[in-house]
Protein backbone atom coordinates (compact mmCIF):
# COMPACT_ATOMS: atom_id res chain seq x y z
CA UNK A 1 0.00 0.00 0.00
CA UNK A 2 3.13 2.61 0.83
CA UNK A 3 4.56 1.71 -2.56
CA UNK A 4 0.97 2.74 -4.30
CA UNK A 5 1.25 5.80 -2.68
CA UNK A 6 4.95 6.41 -2.96
CA UNK A 7 3.88 5.83 -7.00
CA UNK A 8 0.57 8.42 -6.85
CA UNK A 9 2.93 10.79 -5.18
CA UNK A 10 5.78 10.03 -7.44
CA UNK A 11 4.18 10.95 -10.85
CA UNK A 12 2.46 13.80 -9.65
CA UNK A 13 6.06 14.77 -8.97
CA UNK A 14 6.49 13.74 -12.45
CA UNK A 15 3.83 16.06 -13.53
CA UNK A 16 4.64 18.85 -12.17
CA UNK A 17 8.31 18.09 -13.53
CA UNK A 18 6.93 18.08 -17.09
CA UNK A 19 4.82 21.02 -16.60
CA UNK A 20 7.96 23.31 -15.66
CA UNK A 21 10.31 22.05 -18.43
CA UNK A 22 7.41 22.15 -21.22
CA UNK A 23 5.27 25.16 -22.10
CA UNK A 24 2.44 22.94 -23.61
CA UNK A 25 1.40 21.68 -20.29
CA UNK A 26 0.48 23.41 -17.58
CA UNK A 27 -0.28 22.42 -13.96
CA UNK A 28 -2.07 24.55 -11.87
CA UNK A 29 -1.32 23.35 -8.29
CA UNK A 30 0.05 20.78 -6.51
CA UNK A 31 -3.60 19.52 -5.23
CA UNK A 32 -4.00 19.43 -9.30
CA UNK A 33 -1.29 17.83 -10.07
CA UNK A 34 -2.24 14.68 -7.63
CA UNK A 35 -5.88 14.74 -9.23
CA UNK A 36 -4.31 14.41 -12.40
CA UNK A 37 -2.28 11.94 -11.77
CA UNK A 38 -4.71 9.82 -10.57
CA UNK A 39 -6.96 10.21 -13.88
CA UNK A 40 -4.19 9.82 -16.10
CA UNK A 41 -3.65 6.34 -14.07
CA UNK A 42 -7.41 5.06 -14.12
CA UNK A 43 -7.73 6.21 -17.68
CA UNK A 44 -4.08 4.20 -18.60
CA UNK A 45 -5.51 1.07 -17.12
CA UNK A 46 -9.34 1.32 -18.09
CA UNK A 47 -9.21 3.42 -21.43
CA UNK A 48 -6.12 2.58 -23.06
CA UNK A 49 -5.95 -1.32 -23.15
CA UNK A 50 -9.11 -0.53 -25.04
CA UNK A 51 -7.66 1.94 -27.40
CA UNK A 52 -4.60 -0.45 -28.00
CA UNK A 53 -6.99 -3.15 -28.53
CA UNK A 54 -9.34 -1.06 -31.23
CA UNK A 55 -6.64 0.75 -33.19
CA UNK A 56 -4.10 -2.72 -33.48
CA UNK A 57 -4.16 -2.72 -37.25
CA UNK A 58 -3.14 1.09 -37.50
CA UNK A 59 -0.51 0.34 -35.13
CA UNK A 60 0.94 -2.71 -36.82
CA UNK A 61 0.71 -1.04 -40.51
CA UNK A 62 3.10 2.14 -37.91
CA UNK A 63 5.19 -0.24 -36.60
CA UNK A 64 4.22 0.72 -33.28
CA UNK A 65 4.25 4.80 -33.19
CA UNK A 66 0.74 4.96 -33.17
CA UNK A 67 0.71 4.01 -29.51
CA UNK A 68 2.30 7.57 -28.96
CA UNK A 69 -1.21 9.02 -30.86
CA UNK A 70 -3.15 7.00 -28.54
CA UNK A 71 -0.98 8.10 -25.19
CA UNK A 72 -1.33 11.74 -26.21
CA UNK A 73 -5.23 11.43 -26.50
CA UNK A 74 -5.42 9.97 -23.41
CA UNK A 75 -3.03 12.92 -21.93
CA UNK A 76 -5.09 15.00 -23.70
CA UNK A 77 -8.35 14.01 -22.49
CA UNK A 78 -7.06 13.87 -19.14
CA UNK A 79 -6.70 17.45 -19.24
CA UNK A 80 -10.40 17.72 -20.51
CA UNK A 81 -11.48 15.99 -17.42
CA UNK A 82 -9.86 18.31 -15.20
CA UNK A 83 -9.90 21.78 -14.51
CA UNK A 84 -5.89 22.15 -13.02
CA UNK A 85 -4.20 20.23 -15.82
CA UNK A 86 -4.07 22.15 -19.09
CA UNK A 87 -2.59 21.11 -22.31
CA UNK A 88 -2.15 23.86 -25.28
CA UNK A 89 -3.38 20.80 -28.35
CA UNK A 90 -2.57 18.13 -29.99
CA UNK A 91 0.50 17.25 -30.08
CA UNK A 92 1.53 18.97 -27.03
CA UNK A 93 -0.59 16.27 -25.19
CA UNK A 94 2.04 13.49 -27.70
CA UNK A 95 4.97 15.41 -26.38
CA UNK A 96 3.74 15.76 -22.75
CA UNK A 97 2.19 12.00 -22.80
CA UNK A 98 5.82 11.36 -23.73
CA UNK A 99 7.86 12.77 -21.56
CA UNK A 100 5.21 11.82 -18.64
CA UNK A 101 6.14 8.47 -19.54
CA UNK A 102 9.65 8.78 -19.93
CA UNK A 103 9.10 9.96 -15.88
CA UNK A 104 7.11 6.94 -15.42
CA UNK A 105 9.71 4.44 -16.13
CA UNK A 106 12.36 5.89 -14.05
CA UNK A 107 9.80 6.34 -11.31
CA UNK A 108 8.83 2.42 -11.67
CA UNK A 109 12.62 1.27 -11.93
CA UNK A 110 13.39 3.12 -8.70
CA UNK A 111 10.45 1.77 -6.65
CA UNK A 112 11.37 -1.63 -8.10
CA UNK A 113 14.87 -1.58 -6.31
CA UNK A 114 13.18 -0.04 -3.33
CA UNK A 115 10.06 -2.72 -2.90
CA UNK A 116 10.81 -5.57 -4.68
CA UNK A 117 7.68 -8.06 -5.06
Amino acid sequence: MARLFLQWFLSAGALLLVANFFSGVQVHSLSSALWAALILGLLNAVLRPVLVVLTLPVTLVTLGLFLLVVNGLVFWLASGLLGGLQVSGFWAAVWGALLYSACGLVIDSLLARFFPK
